[in-house]
């Protein structure tokens, strides 16, 4: 018993040492960023009915307004992705979340609908700074026997956020109105911006001692961006988060109205569903992490993850339930996607060549914006035309064809 104790001991001893403090300053201080990131993205969700009543729009035109924030995040994410290879990401990052804090404060202040569209722009290009510069700080700073859980991390800090969202976002609103509820939480992300400005010491890279310079010594330049845009295992991964991102928008962003106008949930308990889908998330990317560092066949876990996240979103469509029920196959719909999330994030950081780290996750996390762009329309069109059920089958079938994308993603570039 003793011996038996002692090694138990040893080995807990062994597992404590393995994370760096340096490492642990990092995870911690990208997730922060990452909360923000998600925190602001679903803050507009709960307050659509609030501002189609007080705006007197229509659900395309609020749509629309998370078409702009999307398109300018995809759009600025390429460029973004070329300027963390160059200037480093620790720089960018705390740009974007200063950015998008205050943008996203000062549309509670909008007085009309046509001035939410810039604002949303000028939010959308902070946010579009945060995965190039979140997964490559994390592939320079984290050790790649502890890259999966490292990122599983940094996705669970974004769940949180998406979590807390809606429920801020409804609970702020509910008491003081939707502007209060907009400028409250954009504050709030300005001011946590402040602190990781004074904790950057945890996010700083040095472009010049980095991969890209490694590369340039060991290997000639690192491949450009028109390179990379024309590798097909990037274009393949780009095409994954497009079609990802179009499901997510559809659950994420409408379910709280679909759930509420089709399947006779009341407000909490729409809202509560897609807290209980980022739980769900959270939960399947704190065991996808374990999981993507202890094998190499991370597309066959996308892939089944996948597979069963677009079969439970069909049940959900299709089944003729109490609304609980409903609610319950939604949050294991965030627990199959989460499942996903390491894996695909280690087959994307092993399709960048050394060098292109940000290049390669800002043009494959462009298509995760523009999916997200398109995706609001094609939902709240579903809405206008009193279709709630559609939207969980308009959020299966990209999921379905996802699948294929993840078995080509598993191919390492030449």
């Amino acid at each position: 018993m003793p011996a038996r104790g002692g090694v138990s001991i040893v080995t807990m001893n062994a597992r404590t040492a393995e994370w760096p403090a340096g490492e642990v300053s990092t995870i911690g201080a990208v997730g922060v960023a990452h909360f923000c990131s998600h925190l602001l993205q679903l803050a507009l969700a709960p307050l659509f009915l609030m501002m189609r009543a007080d705006l007197g729009v229509s659900f395309v035109a609020l749509g629309a307004v998370l078409a702009v924030f999307y398109l300018f995040s995809g759009v600025g994410q390429v460029t973004a992705g070329i300027l963390v290879d160059r200037f480093g990401a620790h720089r960018l990052l705390l740009a974007g979340v200063l950015l998008q804090g205050t943008a996203t404060a000062a549309m509670g202040l909008a007085p009309h609908y046509l001035v939410l569209l810039p604002l949303a722009a000028l939010a959308g290009l902070g946010n579009s700074v945060y995965h190039p510069a979140d997964l490559s700080i994390l592939s320079h700073k984290v050790a790649p026997a502890r890259l999966g859980r490292a990122f599983a991390a940094h996705v669970i800090a974004g769940s949180i956020g998406f979590a807390l969202s809606p429920l801020v976002s409804a609970a702020i609103a509910t008491a003081y109105g939707w502007r209060t509820a907009l400028g409250a939480m954009g504050l709030g992300v300005a001011v946590l911006g402040l602190v990781l400005l004074v904790c950057r010491k945890a996010l700083k890279t040095d472009p010049e001692q980095g991969a890209a310079h490694s590369a340039k010594a060991a290997h000639g330049p690192a491949p450009t961006f028109f390179q990379v845009l024309a590798m097909p295992v990037v274009l393949t991964a780009f095409l994954y988060f497009l079609l990802t991102s179009i499901s997510l928008s559809g659950i994420q962003s409408f379910s709280i109205v679909a759930l509420k106008e089709g399947f006779g949930a009341t407000v909490a308990l729409a809202t509560l569903a897609v807290a209980l889908y980022q739980c769900g998330n959270a939960a399947g990317v704190a065991l996808g992490g374990a999981v993507a560092d202890r094998t190499a066949n991370h597309h066959l876990i996308a892939m089944g993850g996948l597979a069963c996240a677009c079969a439970l979103a069909l049940l959900a469509a299709l089944l003729v339930v109490p609304p609980e029920v409903t609610v319950g196959l939604v949050a294991l719909v965030g627990f199959a996607m989460g499942m996903t999330t390491p894996s695909r994030d280690v087959l994307v950081r092993g399709a960048a060549p050394a060098g292109a780290t940000g290049k390669v996750f800002g043009v494959v996390y462009s298509g995760y914006d523009i999916g997200a762009l398109l995706g609001p329309l094609m939902f709240g069109l579903m809405l206008d035309h009193h279709l709630p059920r559609l939207v969980f089958v308009g959020a299966a079938i990209p999921l379905g064809l996802a699948v294929l994308t993840a078995f080509a993603v598993r191919r390492r570039p030449q």
